[in-house]
């Protein structure tokens, strides 16, 4: 698939979207004419990306373009458009948590306190777990 040429916008609604940190901007504060982010990876690595000032509609060439997308951004040019376009933030090593997963503190206690194997709290919503926990702390187990 061919992409458009990505322009400095593009970079930073790209940085904003994924919840990049502005770190150093253009405004004297460090004597360049860069506006740098900064993202901590769950991984512990920090990642750094420079865009000139101001963002505008000015593209990077195809060499450099593809340096931003692998050694700064860290990402595909799929991921980096889907980003832009539709608001979906690159998967960073961390898998998504279900909205109806369980409390770790919630399965621990139904582990080592009540005693439950964890293929039947698998099984469980949230509203069983927390009611087969009270049942246990009320002593009608």
């Amino acid at each position: 698939m061919s992409w458009p040429a990505a322009t400095r916008e593009d970079h930073e609604r790209f940085c904003k979207t994924e919840g990049w940190v502005r770190v150093r901007d253009a405004r004297g504060r460090t004597g360049t004419h860069h506006v740098t982010y900064e993202l901590r990876l769950p991984d512990g690595r920090i990642l750094r990306t420079r865009i000139s000032h101001p963002p505008d509609r000015t593209t990077y060439g195809p060499r450099l373009w593809s340096h931003i997308l692998r050694d700064q951004l860290d990402v595909t040019e799929e991921q980096f458009w889907r980003c832009v376009k539709e608001g979906v933030t690159p998967p960073r090593g961390v898998p998504p948590i279900p909205p109806d997963a369980l409390p770790a503190d919630l399965v621990h206690l139904l582990i080592t306190r009540v005693g439950l194997r964890e293929e039947e709290i698998a099984k469980m919503t949230k509203e069983e777990a927390v009611a087969r926990l009270q049942r246990y702390w009320l002593g009608d187990t």
